[in-house]
């Protein structure tokens, strides 16, 4: 039994959701997205509710149910409040720098990366070694900050990179605080 497919979801203020054929379109404030359900699947508007019923009890089935669920779901989210991802930098040397729509990462390497954010994500600095992506679609504003990280990910040594702001690094101690240990 999908428990997450079974829940209702609770349509806020200045929300609308219609369902047109295999695409449910949400629209907000901030903007419209459009999800895809599976054909097992059948999502009823009642009211300020989305409501998500499966046409039979195979395991796939009940799997798309709690996944077209979660969709529709963050999709609500995103067009009413929005998503964000902060990432920080830590190394010497290590900032960012707008080009343009984009952001150019000095991460320790002899050259620059460039990074081109998703369509829909904005990247913004409100500090030369803080990086803030925010957009409506969950997924794709996970991915930009996602490629972000991946550019530099932080080592276990002395916790040099770039990582999520709320992220914990267990570090390592090094060969020779080991060695003086046994002594």
């Amino acid at each position: 039994m999908s428990r997450i497919g079974n829940k209702h979801i609770i349509l806020p203020e200045g929300v609308s959701v219609a369902v047109e054929g295999n695409t449910v379109k949400v629209t907000g404030p901030k903007g419209n997205l459009s999800v895809a359900i599976n054909s097992n699947i059948t999502v009823a508007v009642e009211g300020n509710t989305v409501i998500c019923k499966r046409s039979n009890e195979e395991k796939q089935t009940k799997q798309n149910h709690g996944t077209t669920r979660a969709n529709i779901a963050n999709a609500v989210v995103g067009v009413s409040k929005g998503y964000s991802k902060k990432l920080e930098m830590r190394g010497i040397g290590f900032k960012a720098q707008m080009k343009g729509t984009s952001v150019e990462l000095w991460a320790g390497y002899s050259h620059t990366v460039v990074i081109t954010p998703n369509e829909g994500v904005k990247i913004s600095l409100p500090s030369p070694t803080e990086i803030v992506c925010e957009g409506i679609d969950k997924q794709a504003v996970g991915q930009t900050a996602a490629r972000i990280r991946e550019v530099r990910r932080p080592e276990p040594y002395l916790g040099k990179g770039i990582r999520y702001v709320d992220e914990y690094v267990a570090t390592k101690e090094g060969k020779r605080a080991a060695a003086g240990a046994k002594k």
